[in-house]
């Protein structure tokens, strides 16, 4: 597995290894001992999800203020725009934002540190959507800051309005968010 430093260093993009020939392709998308060797990571994830979206979706930015989530996010069919911003107080990544197209065809996966913020927009025609988490889901706890927030800038590659949820309609502004210590 090939890990790349994304502009926030806790967040990585991973490339796994894929043998492909005539008859398709075959990859290890998770193993717990090359996350620990290649992150220093010693993870344990509780929870798999599964979304599929429509082109112009836009989820998020989703967060638990308690029970934080780690998550190992991927594409199964289609191309999403994917974001973490980090909601950190003591980071000095503290409001930012890092942001990478994830793809089925490329096999990209986003390890996306607890303590972060995560959303992602559809570009494609339709996406499936995967993520581990090393905590379960609270709905208690769960939070949403606006993707559109002015003091974020989020660059986020629209071409119309995106399609989103009641919740991600409510959510609040960074400066009015609950962070992490």
């Amino acid at each position: 597995m090939q890990v790349m430093d994304t502009a926030i260093p806790e967040v990585k993009l991973l490339k796994p290894r894929v043998f492909g020939d005539a008859r398709g392709f075959f990859m290890e998308s998770y193993n717990k001992r090359t996350l620990k060797a290649q992150l220093g990571l010693d993870l344990e994830f509780v929870q798999d999800n599964h979304s599929r979206s429509m082109q112009g979706v836009l989820r998020g930015l989703h967060y638990q203020i308690q029970q934080p989530q780690g998550k190992l996010v991927r594409v199964l069919s289609g191309k999403v725009f994917d974001v973490a911003v980090d909601l950190r107080q003591h980071a000095a990544s503290f409001g930012q934002w890092v942001g990478e197209v994830l793809t089925a065809e490329g096999q990209e996966q986003l390890w996306i540190p607890p303590g972060f913020a995560h959303g992602f927009l559809v570009l494609s025609e339709t996406a499936d959507f995967i993520y581990k988490t090393t905590d379960y889901y609270a709905p208690e706890f769960e939070r949403t800051v606006r993707w559109d927030d002015p003091q974020l800038a989020i660059d986020w590659p629209l071409t119309n309005a995106p399609q989103l949820s009641e919740k991600d309609r409510q959510g609040r502004l960074f400066a009015d968010a609950e962070v992490y210590p």
